[in-house]
């Protein structure tokens, strides 16, 4: 079990999901803030996680607590990075 955790692959996985579970726990502390009228998450820190892997959990962010769902730079900047993101790794995978 350890030899799966350790190897590239296994890294890749947990790193993604704690990113994401990360970047899901940011979106509902600001829409939870926002219904608070208190201190905000930054919006560029919230398109920061989903580039540095959290797209997923942006994404469900974005659905769960229904947030940021206004504001088109956020529908359609999410998926854009993700669709991104994924042609990279198929460009990768292909290159290999």
């Amino acid at each position: 079990m350890d030899e799966l955790i350790l190897s590239p692959g296994g890294i890749l996985f947990c790193y993604l999901l704690l990113i994401n579970a990360a970047t899901f726990l940011v979106y509902g502390f600001d829409k939870w803030r926002a219904r608070r009228d208190g201190w905000r998450v930054r919006e560029r820190t919230l398109f920061v996680l989903p580039l540095l892997g959290g797209t997923v959990g942006a994404f469900l962010g974005m659905r769960v607590f229904r947030h940021k769902t206004r504001h088109w730079y956020f529908v359609f900047g999410i998926p854009a990075i993700f669709v991104l993101q994924a042609a990279l790794v198929i460009f990768i995978q292909l290159r290999a």
